[in-house]
């Protein structure tokens, strides 16, 4: 019986990511990198060039598998910045950061900034508009790049205003992410270099449709063997918010409890503020997994071969 049987879930497929080829034995963590003022959890903290290269540097010390670099907050309705403002933020960086022997994660949806920071030197384009933008597509098809694909609902400015509203939300997210997996196919670009995001908080009811989406995490992917690896970025967001009542810097244990209860349906890559904490949680959560799928071996050793 392997670990993924005993969980009933199938390791992922490796991801072709830039430099690197990424496989998913356990979940990754993702540190988020917000070079913004205006994030709403750590909007300025790291807004000048030295204090965001600390930051990096700080969460590769404490394990971070992937760094994600972001120059335009995405939170409900965070207004777009400039393309020279965001190339100004991300660019310099991506030039500073790229010997770390970690991939370099951008979020972007403007295509012009993916070009600059794949020449800069970046790994991943993490795009929250699943590659829908004019010109997406053509910016990241030559590269080894790999590719976020996240399911929205609208778009930031807008998409926490009204009542969003599905039939089913995990089979309307799985099916957008089909069709988008699906087009990015065939435009050229390789099954393995394609990971998915259900996009929490992103046109989401916050406790109904969000919590709906984690309980069900594999059920939102493309359905494939093996499957699609699955980003899950919950962390310190508003659905954490609405269960435990506290504002988003005093959101680190909701954040890891989310982050856990993902890995233990699928998630491949964790995206994380807290990458310490993270990291010890999931160790706990392996060492779990470990002993169990080891008990049941020796007591079902047909099975355990």
């Amino acid at each position: 019986m392997s670990k993924a049987a005993l969980s009933s879930l199938a390791i992922p497929a490796p991801l072709q990511c830039g430099r690197f080829k990424l496989t998913f034995e356990r979940p990754l963590v993702m540190g988020i990198l917000n070079i913004t003022p205006d994030s709403f959890s750590d909007g300025g903290k790291f807004a000048t060039r030295d204090d965001a290269l600390r930051q990096a540097e700080r969460m590769i010390a404490e394990g971070a598998d992937i760094i994600d670099i972001g120059g335009e907050s995405t939170r409900p309705g965070a207004p777009p910045v400039p393309l020279d403002e965001e190339l100004e933020r991300v660019i310099p960086l991506i030039e500073q950061l790229r010997g770390v022997n970690v991939p370099l994660s951008v979020d972007t949806y403007k295509p012009e900034v993916m070009r600059h920071a794949l020449s800069a030197g970046a790994d991943l384009i993490n795009d929250i508009w699943g590659f829908r933008m004019p010109g997406a597509i053509d910016a990241v098809r030559a590269s080894t790049c790999g590719l976020c694909v996240m399911h929205m609902l609208g778009e930031p400015q807008t998409m926490q205003l009204g009542e969003p509203a599905y039939e089913d939300v995990v089979s309307e997210v799985r099916h957008f992410l089909e069709e988008r997996v699906a087009t990015l196919q065939q435009a050229g670009i390789a099954r393995e270099r394609i990971s998915v995001d259900p996009g929490f908080g992103f046109g989401k009811a916050v406790v109904e449709h969000n919590y709906a989406l984690l309980a069900h995490l594999s059920d939102t992917a493309p359905q494939a063997v093996p499957p699609y690896p699955i980003l899950a970025g919950m962390s310190r967001k508003s659905m954490v918010g609405a269960v435990v009542g506290r504002p988003p810097a005093e959101r680190v244990a909701g954040s890891i409890a989310a982050a856990v209860c993902a890995a233990e349906r699928g998630a491949a890559i964790l995206r994380v503020h807290d990458v310490a904490q993270t990291v010890d949680s999931l160790k706990i959560w392996a060492t779990t997994r470990d002993a169990a799928y080891h008990s049941r071996a020796r007591l079902n050793p047909k099975q355990g071969s």
